[in-house]
């Protein structure tokens, strides 16, 4: 049943719905932007509505296998509970998104994914971490920085403010250090000033050259 539970989050984690939605309006998502597969570069690419619907299903990818494990689990399998199960599974889908066989074991930094899996495991430690995040995130309009600072902020809030199980400290340690190795280049932009800001709409540039691409392929001067 574990590996079973594993080797589907994983698969579900892998599938890029960032390069799939962004194909399906004609735009290469690694050719805009930073070429991250995540959220934040669909917004760039083909504007907010399916950037939010991109991140829904990252989310998703991370929260279902969490889920899944609440309902399949029984007992205490190799000591650890249920609520470290559940994360385990959300963060296997999590390395899906990040090393997704089908392009290449490319994919996004797993934010949105790993935040699934915090909701479906420590809900209230997930939810504040959101709430951490649109506080950074809203007046830098840095998004990498919004990131950062919520992955690392889910270690005290869940150990010294809600009070999850102390099994899950080892594995938000690593779910921190995964994202914040995942945003080494963000951090260096930051650090020079280089960082892009975000903007809740879509690059025009690139809404062009996909509507471009769509003309030619349906034979549309």
């Amino acid at each position: 049943m574990l590996i079973a539970l594993a080797v589907l989050a994983f698969l579900l984690g892998s599938i890029p719905f960032g390069v799939i939605i962004c194909k399906a309006k004609g735009v290469d998502i690694f050719k805009v932007g930073s070429g991250n597969i995540g959220a934040t570069n669909v917004v760039r690419a083909v504007g907010p509505t399916l950037g939010g619907l991109v991140f829904l299903l990252d989310v998703a990818k991370g929260f279902v296998p969490g889920i899944l494990a609440h309902y399949l689990i029984q007992g205490e399998p190799l000591g650890l509970n249920i609520q470290v199960w559940s994360f385990i599974f959300g963060a296997v889908a999590m390395l899906g998104h990040m090393f997704s066989p089908w392009i290449g074991f490319k994919g996004g930094k797993g934010v949105a994914t790993g935040l699934g899996a915090a909701l479906a495991s420590i809900p209230l430690t997930g939810l504040l971490a959101i709430v951490v995040m649109i506080i950074v995130t809203v007046p830098t309009r840095y998004v990498s920085l919004g990131s950062i600072v919520a992955a690392l902020s889910v270690i005290p809030i869940s150990a010294l403010v809600v009070h999850d199980s102390p099994q899950m400290l080892p594995f938000l340690v690593i779910l921190a250090v995964f994202v914040v190795y995942r945003h080494r280049s963000n951090i260096k932009r930051l650090l020079n000033g280089t960082e892009n800001k975000f903007n809740f709409r879509k690059n025009e540039d690139n809404e062009k050259k996909g509507e471009e691409r769509r003309n030619d392929e349906d034979g549309r001067p």
